[in-house]
């Protein structure tokens, strides 16, 4: 029943920062944010779907892909059951469509960058970053 929806992708020059924000809703009473593994992807035009980083609360840990290693940063606010990325030192090659996913069945981390694992997802949101 979770519905996602991002929110606060723009135009940033190069070197600048952005944080997106992801809002989970219509979880059921015994059922919340923290309790699945979640995740942002990427998509720029003519690219495939690239995994970006995951929160696992079960596995304690969070993941990076390579190219945002070091840059970006995920969160997660179980009581507002929200997910954040902040994104800094931005470059180009970030621009793309940015969604937020969810596994509703598993929280474990493992093949975490396998898009056919979730299903859940925002609509996307823009994030343009010029040079």
């Amino acid at each position: 029943e979770a519905q996602l929806a991002e929110s606060g992708g723009n135009l940033v020059q190069a070197g600048g920062s952005l944080r997106l924000s992801c809002q989970a809703s219509g979880f059921r009473y015994d059922d919340h944010l923290d309790d699945h593994l979640v995740a942002w992807f990427r998509q720029a035009p003519g690219k495939e779907r690239e995994a970006i980083s995951c929160v696992s609360k079960r596995d304690g840990i969070t993941k990076y892909a390579d190219s945002v290693k070091g840059r970006f940063t995920m969160s997660t606010d179980n009581a507002k059951n929200a997910m954040y990325l902040q994104m800094n030192n931005l470059e180009p090659e970030d621009t793309a469509v940015y969604f937020c996913a969810v596994d509703s069945k598993r929280s474990h981390s493992i093949n975490w960058t396998w898009d056919w694992r979730y299903d859940r997802w925002g609509r996307g949101t823009q994030v343009v970053v010029s040079s």
